[in-house]
């Protein structure tokens, strides 16, 4: 197992992507804390793996700090740190707003530089971690009714490179992903809220990728995976993209 007795946080993980990373962290050997402002998803799955449920709201910093003391209490120094938490507001940006605006940067941008900037410090003190923020394709190729997503997503990708560059002498490794269409709540919430438009949005996401499908939250969690163990050793600063051929640069 390539994680054996590590100890992960991965945040947004009461479903989708983060509760897949959780299980595939899991069955590496890793120890995983579950955060999550879903305490009763959270608990779910932390039950399934014998890990341990946070209650985290990413934009809050006293509660980042706190969610982080209580596992570093718990479970041991963390390890691997997966950025997971995101949201959107499907909006075309002319009928945004600031409230909007604040909200959706708040939760993808700010939140993984408050959780990033609880947990590096005592990597870089260990001289040892990786860390692994959840990007878009829509922060690379931009996304219409996404623009202020696509940007939070655009300054995660960026963040990356900077505290890749940072870390890199302390021999704590960061790294992203850029999932593309995939087939989470987040996804699937566009023909709920907007209907026939919605549904259109969806489908020309998969319709511009070369595999022609969404993907699943397992796909996206092995690459995750990948990127937070020893087989990744020589990697720092990189964006995966885990888009089915969305864009290929």
């Amino acid at each position: 197992m390539r994680l054996e007795g590590k100890i992960a946080l991965v945040t947004g993980a009461a479903s989708g992507i983060g509760a897949a990373t959780a299980r595939r962290l899991a069955a590496e050997g890793a120890r995983v804390a579950i955060a999550d402002l879903n305490e009763e998803g959270a608990r779910a799955v932390a039950g399934e793996l014998d890990g341990q449920a946070v209650l985290m709201d990413v934009t809050d910093t006293a509660s980042v700090n706190a969610a982080v003391a209580d596992v570093t209490e718990t479970l041991g120094p963390i390890d691997v740190l997966v950025n997971n938490a995101g949201t959107d507001l499907f909006s075309f940006f002319v009928k945004t707003d600031p409230g909007l605006w604040d909200f959706v940067l708040g939760v993808n941008l700010r939140g993984t530089l408050a959780v990033t900037h609880a947990v590096l410090p005592g990597m870089q003190e260990r001289r040892s971690g990786a860390i692994v923020n959840v990007a878009s394709e829509a922060g690379r190729v931009g996304s219409q009714g996404s623009a202020v997503y696509s940007a939070a997503k655009a300054g995660v990708i960026g963040f990356t490179k900077a505290i890749a560059r940072e870390a890199a002498r302390y021999k704590v490794r960061v790294n992203a992903v850029a999932p593309g269409p995939i087939e989470t709540p987040l996804l699937n919430a566009a023909p709920i809220v907007y209907g026939e438009v919605g549904e259109r949005l969806k489908q020309g996401m998969i319709d511009a990728t070369q595999l022609g499908r969404a993907g699943e939250p397992d796909e996206v969690a092995a690459a995750i995976v990948f990127l937070a163990s020893e087989d990744a050793s020589y990697i720092t600063g990189q964006t995966l993209n885990v888009s089915g051929g969305l864009s290929m640069s």
